[in-house]
């Protein structure tokens, strides 16, 4: 009897453990739809100049994450396939090339709900001066990511991150999708401090050293009121600094390539991948326009 019990109890962990992965490899089988696909193309800017391999590799990301997250429309709105697919596609960006060929064991392995609110939502914030006083405040904001398994969104400004607003001029880029789910990776080494998991001492002394000089120049940038690739909200700490960078990775390549060679160096080792493959590359970068986008901290 009690080798029955256990071989029962053993049964049941192995279905456990393998039935999802069948419903991965299920949900896999099934290719994007015409319509998603359409989707891709006219809303992930990257896509168009991808090579065969690259798409069906994003594909096959979007699929996966259509299938193990769950979104929540928020504030009234009724979530749609294009939000959907556009959200899932430019966030996979982001692990296009470090899941390359195979099938990651889980997305973003912290995360299991993408919230989306029609515009920038209100979120309470308690500031503490100096003399202990608290203030309770209530802020607008485009994105957060948060600890919790939550990223939530801003739609009107993940449509606003679209190919229409695409510049690789030198000003800064702001796409909120890409700049949460940085966050997202940041979080996977155990804390949320700009430097994400890269595997060996090695990595994080090169990438410590870069990504700090950056920091200082653009929080010296900020203060002079200097703008260029990078965006001064990344000034605000090295979380955000990650984040923006990873933003202008993503949708400026050659501008910050030109401007920050050591620090696109870096990004290209870290997420194995040269959008600049993908993107055509500007006849000249010019000066900025003064501008300026809010995001939540991370929480």
């Amino acid at each position: 009897m009690e080798g029955l019990v256990v071989g029962l109890i053993g049964a049941g962990l192995l279905a456990a453990w393998l039935l999802p992965k069948w419903r991965l490899r299920r949900a896999l089988a099934r290719p994007l739809s015409p319509a998603q696909l359409a989707i891709l193309e006219r809303n992930v800017l990257q896509y168009a100049g991808m090579d065969g391999t690259a798409r069906q590799r994003l594909q096959r990301l979007v699929q996966q994450f259509l299938h193990e997250k769950n979104f929540v429309g928020c504030a009234g709105i009724e979530i749609t396939e294009e939000m959907q697919v556009t959200i899932a596609a430019q966030a996979c960006l982001l692990v296009l090339g470090r899941a390359g060929d195979r099938v990651p064991a889980n997305l973003y392995p912290s995360l299991h709900a993408v919230l989306v609110y029609p515009g920038a939502f209100l979120v309470p914030r308690r500031e503490i001066d100096a003399a202990g006083v608290v203030t309770e405040q209530r802020q607008d904001l485009l994105g957060e990511s948060w600890g919790d398994g939550r990223v939530i969104l801003s739609w009107d400004h993940v449509r606003r991150g679209g190919p229409d607003a695409w510049h690789d001029d030198g000003q800064a880029s702001h796409n909120v999708v890409l700049h949460e789910f940085a966050h997202q990776l940041d979080s996977e080494s155990g804390s949320t401090n700009g430097a994400p998991y890269l595997g060996s001492t090695e990595r994080y002394r090169s990438w410590s050293e870069v990504l700090s000089r950056n920091y200082a120049n653009l929080r010296r940038d900020a203060m002079w009121g200097q703008h260029g690739v990078l965006d001064h909200y990344g000034a605000s700490s090295p979380a955000e600094f990650f984040a923006v960078a990873t933003e202008s990775f993503f949708e400026q390549p050659h501008a910050m390539a030109w401007r920050h060679p050591d620090l696109y160096e870096e990004f290209l080792k870290y997420f194995r991948l040269d959008p600049r493959a993908w993107l055509p590359e500007p006849a000249m970068a010019a000066e900025p326009d003064d501008g300026q986008v809010h995001y939540g901290q991370w929480r």
